[in-house]
């Protein structure tokens, strides 16, 4: 019998919409096996519904990890409590998968690392689009555009119903340009190589929906090392513009790389999900020019029309998750990233609300 026979027991915990995305990926895939389905609500229910109604379910975590005592916990609930859960996962000898960001504060986020090598356990932290191929073209082919880099992303969301009761609860603890930019920042990083200097951040509270600490609108500047800069902007709330809502750039001295998203920026749809890591297209721009100042070469164009959906690139995480596992693969340079990501994001959080530029 070999180690893979055994399937790898899995307690989710947080079944709205990335949790019940993972514990699609966990009910479909071999080798996982769900033994539980954690939350505080009725979101359980409807997801046991939806996997045919054949899995324990549990409001509370604590005994659930008792009752159930799994392999490993999957953590997609609100961000403040992704350490304590992740610290407790370890404690009980579990792997953990935890959506992004790993904690609500950079020292609880190294607090989880330091859990998980104590427990010998691994640690996959939820930076989807390091499991995207398109986004990984993206970055392959901004490394092609020689230095420094200029990089503009945003993700802004108008959202109502559903969607904004998510997002007013997600600002209990985390403004949008910290929950979001961790993806952004975490690709800047990949496309210079190179390290991040300074910060400076603004933000705006828009609703007295939210907390009187917190912004539903921020933007960022990055200043790095090798001369390269970036600027993300999220803003989440219904009185967000849908206009250029999704704007993923990047140019350097011999061009620039476009992701071109058709469908997935139609007025109306900043606040769906699978339309944030649609791309459909990639349009790279020479900047060679002839004799004449003319463009010398034109522009290529990467069709994307057979990308992976958003519940694909979950599985294909989750796949990355269950390969570790089974073959003791390293992910602390991952952990590091995401530590990593998470600080960027926090000195630009600190700079929203001071005024001031953050050395890093």
């Amino acid at each position: 019998m070999t180690a893979h026979t055994k399937n790898i027991r899995v307690l989710v915990v947080g079944c709205g919409h990335m949790g019940a995305s993972h514990a699609i990926a966990y009910h479909q895939l071999a080798g996982f096996e769900i033994c539980g389905l954690v939350s505080t609500g009725d979101s359980k229910i409807l997801l046991n519904k939806q996997l045919g109604e054949i899995y324990p379910l549990f409001n509370d975590f604590e005994s659930a990890l008792v009752v159930t005592q799994p392999d490993a916990v999957c953590i997609a609930t609100y961000p403040d409590t992704h350490e304590l859960y992740a610290v407790r996962a370890f404690e009980h000898g579990c792997h953990v998968f935890i959506e992004k960001p790993l904690a609500d504060t950079v020292e609880g986020a190294q607090r989880v690392a330091d859990a998980a090598k104590k427990a010998g356990k691994k640690l996959l932290v939820g930076y989807i689009l390091r499991y995207h191929p398109s986004w990984q073209k993206f970055i392959e082919l901004a490394k092609e555009m020689g230095k420094p880099l200029v990089m503009r992303m945003n993700l802004n969301q108008q959202s109502h119903g559903h969607k904004w009761t998510v997002h007013r609860n997600l600002m209990k603890s985390l403004s949008p340009i910290v929950d979001c930019a961790v993806h952004y920042i975490d690709v800047m990083c990949q496309m210079t190589g190179s390290k991040p200097q300074q910060v400076s951040a603004i933000g705006a509270r828009l609703t007295d929906d939210i907390p009187s600490w917190n912004y539903n609108y921020g933007q960022l500047q990055i200043r790095f090392e090798d001369g390269s800069i970036g600027w993300y902007e999220a803003g989440w709330g219904p009185m967000v513009s849908d206009n250029s809502f999704f704007i993923k750039d990047v140019f350097g001295p011999k061009g620039s790389v476009s992701i071109m998203a058709g469908e997935g920026t139609k007025a109306g749809e900043s606040d769906d999900i699978d339309s944030h890591t649609k791309t459909e297209a990639i349009k790279v721009h020479y900047s060679d020019l002839d004799e004449d100042d003319e463009f010398a070469k034109a522009n290529d164009w990467i069709n994307l029309s057979d990308e992976l959906n958003h519940q694909e690139l979950c599985s294909r995480e989750q796949e990355h998750f269950l390969k570790a596992i089974q073959e003791d693969l390293s992910l602390e340079t991952a952990t590091l990233d995401a530590i990593n990501s998470l600080k960027i994001a926090f000195a630009c959080d600190e700079s929203v609300k001071s005024g001031e530029v953050v050395k890093l």
